[in-house]
């Protein structure tokens, strides 16, 4: 077996949707240095596949599929190019999402479906096609969520509320399907190194760049993805990045009235630097 097969994961494979480009592209590079094979699934073609290009250049087992995964059929066809490539699913990673920086008051409702079905239903609908495979493989899912669904963040309404669904769709499944032998997670990303060309959605749903947010706030895409690997391998149940995360959680459960009062006051700092 060659170095690049014998990892924790030889042997699975990893389903990893948005993986095209950021967090996403590295947890696949992380989860094919652990051995696993990897479908790859983006929007835009080009890139997909010059990430696809870069990692088969490195030697790993990966495939590309173009899909949105908001659109179920789109979702299907994912799911089969796994099965169809490399004969079984054992990983789930919903990590597709928009993004977006505009107060509720001022966006399109058009804006705010827009962003809620890309975090809610670009999960929902990959996990219930994979759903039979996982079950089979007694696999792993986990939702990519973040630190702004724990306490809400002005400029984020459409987003925070679809992060926050993840968890507690996770909390559910765990419940209702215990008896299968599947992962539900959660991982509450925090403040991340962004590709320099990293757009968000502004209140009339146009992309605008992500003002620049001091470094000593932020880890980088390869350190998520190891967190990320690591939360998968040890089926962990939630994982909240950084320090700053675990404090908002505490301050959020513990003394939500001060949590409240921190972001108002603090809002024009933080409302282009959560993720």
């Amino acid at each position: 077996m060659s170095a690049k097969k014998a990892g924790l994961l030889a042997g699975q494979v990893a389903l990893i949707t948005g993986s095209e480009s950021g967090i996403g592209r590295e947890t696949a590079r992380a989860f094919c240095r652990q051995g696993a094979a990897v479908v790859l699934n983006g929007l835009q073609p080009a890139r997909l596949e010059a990430t696809r290009l870069a990692l088969a250049a490195e030697g790993y087992q990966v495939a590309a599929c173009l899909a949105d995964v908001t659109d179920y059929a789109a979702a299907e066809r994912l799911i089969a190019t796994a099965i169809d490539t490399f004969g079984r699913l054992d990983i789930l990673v919903t990590n597709a999402s928009i993004s977006m920086r505009a107060y509720f008051r001022d966006m399109t409702p058009e804006v705010f479906r827009q962003v809620l079905d890309s975090n809610v239903y670009g999960s929902v609908f990959p996990l219930k096609a994979a759903l039979p495979h996982l079950v089979r493989a007694k696999g792993s899912v986990t939702f990519i969520s973040s630190i702004s669904a724990l306490n809400g963040m002005p400029s984020g309404s459409a987003y925070c509320a679809g992060k926050a669904a993840l968890a507690n769709l996770a909390h559910t499944l765990r419940l209702e399907l215990a008896d299968t032998g599947v992962h539900f997670g959660v991982v509450h990303i925090g403040f991340t190194q962004n590709d320099p060309d990293k757009r968000v959605l502004d209140a009339a749903g146009q992309p605008v760049p992500i003002a620049h947010r001091s470094a000593r706030w932020q880890k980088s895409q390869a350190e998520v993805a190891a967190i990320i690997l690591r939360h998968v391998r040890r089926r962990k149940r939630r994982t909240v990045i950084s320090a700053l995360g675990q404090l908002i959680l505490v301050v959020h459960t513990l003394l939500p009235r001060l949590g409240d009062w921190v972001v108002r006051t603090s809002q024009r700092r933080l409302r282009n630097f959560y993720e």
